[in-house]
């Protein structure tokens, strides 16, 4: 397969979906970069000595020949998947950070590929609203496991403490059962 996937003289991105190209730009700003820099470091810091891999955002992913993707990060438990020029087949975990821009695409088109390709689970992520959508593969549709938020202080000064106490400040990743991923770690330095 060729590559669709090219930066220009301005690095507008390239995705091909379904067979149609289609441009990721613009850049993303900060917040989704901080976002999906601290998603990765979450996962490399784990995954050190361990046999599956972390991916940001860059890495190309090949799914089929009309869907090759660019996801803001992803985790690959097969070596065989990993070439020098991308990842070949579906990984196990793909997080898509929403952009004004990307976000139709990554709720509609790449989240409906990413189901049929077998993805294990598929994370949502925004900046703006600091939650995080978590989708689990289950009989081959993807249904969602929970969404999780960093909770504004007039929200939380408002709560009574039953629930804040039922407030939920740290989630699983399903193919980790020791991963505790801290909520406000992932929306660190996200303003």
């Amino acid at each position: 397969m060729e590559n669709p996937i090219a930066y220009d003289d301005e690095y507008t991105v390239e995705e091909l979906i379904e067979g149609q190209i289609v441009a990721m730009s613009p850049r993303p700003n900060i917040n989704h970069n901080h976002t999906a820099g601290n998603i990765y470091n979450i996962f490399y810091n784990y995954l050190r000595g361990k046999s599956c891999t972390p991916f940001m955002d860059g890495t190309d992913l090949h799914l089929s020949e009309e869907n090759c993707f660019v996801p803001d990060c992803m985790v690959v438990c097969d070596p065989e998947k990993i070439h020098s020029n991308g990842v070949y087949g579906a990984p196990d975990l793909v997080v898509e950070v929403l952009s004004p821009s990307t976000a139709a695409k990554d709720r509609g088109r790449k989240r409906a590929v990413y189901e049929r390709c077998g993805v294990k689970e598929y994370w949502l992520v925004s900046p703006e609203a600091k939650s995080i959508e978590q989708y689990l593969l289950q009989e081959g549709r993807f249904e969602l496991a929970g969404v999780y938020s960093v909770f504004p202080d007039y929200m939380l000064k408002k709560m009574k403490p039953e629930e804040l106490a039922a407030v939920p400040s740290t989630f699983r990743c399903s193919l980790f059962e020791d991963l505790d991923i801290v909520i406000e770690d992932v929306f660190e330095r996200v303003k």
